[in-house]
C-alpha cells in the first residue's frame, strides 16, 4: 500500500520560499497553492507544504518555534549519488540558504545539509544499496 507523507513547514514570505525551492528543482501542485500555502512536489509520495505563519497556526494550537534558533523537525531526503549530495547543498547555498555543518562520509553513506530561508533543516544523503555487515 503506498503512503503519501505530507511535511508540513511554517515559512515568513511564502513567494521567496518558492522562489527559493524553485531555485533548487522542486515543482509545485498549483492544485493546493493560493496565498497561504504552496504544495512542493519532492517525489512521487512525498509532499512539502510550504503554509505561511498565519496559516501554519490554523492546524496546531502551539507556538510556532523559530527554526532559526531552534529544531522542530529534521527533514532527510536521498539521493542517487555523492555528487548530487554536493549539488543540491550548493544550489541551496546559491539561493539564499547556508550549511549548518561540515559534510559527514561514513563510508556506506555520504551526507551534507542545508538550511532553507527560515532556518528549516534539510539534510540530504546518498547511501550505497546495502550497508556494511559486521
Amino acid at each position: 500500500m503506498a503512503t503519501n507523507i505530507f511535511i508540513n513547514l511554517p515559512v515568513r514570505d511564502l513567494p521567496a520560499s518558492i522562489k527559493f525551492f524553485t531555485h533548487l528543482g522542486y515543482s509545485f501542485n498549483q492544485h493546493y497553492t493560493d496565498d497561504g500555502a504552496t504544495c512542493m512536489i519532492v517525489a512521487e509520495n512525498i509532499f512539502v507544504m510550504l503554509l505561511t505563519e498565519p496559516r501554519f497556526k490554523t492546524f496546531t494550537p502551539k507556538a510556532i518555534a523559530d527554526a532559526r534558533t531552534s529544531t522542530e523537525v529534521l527533514v532527510c531526503l536521498q539521493v542517487d549519488s555523492r555528487d548530487a549530495v554536493t549539488a543540491l547543498v550548493n544550489k541551496a547555498v546559491e539561493g539564499g540558504g547556508s550549511t549548518y555543518k561540515a559534510p559527514q562520509d561514513h563510508g556506506f553513506m555520504y551526507g551534507h545539509g542545508f538550511q532553507d530561508l527560515d532556518g528549516h533543516l534539510w539534510e540530504i544523503i546518498y547511501m550505497e544499496s546495502a550497508p556494511p555487515t559486521s
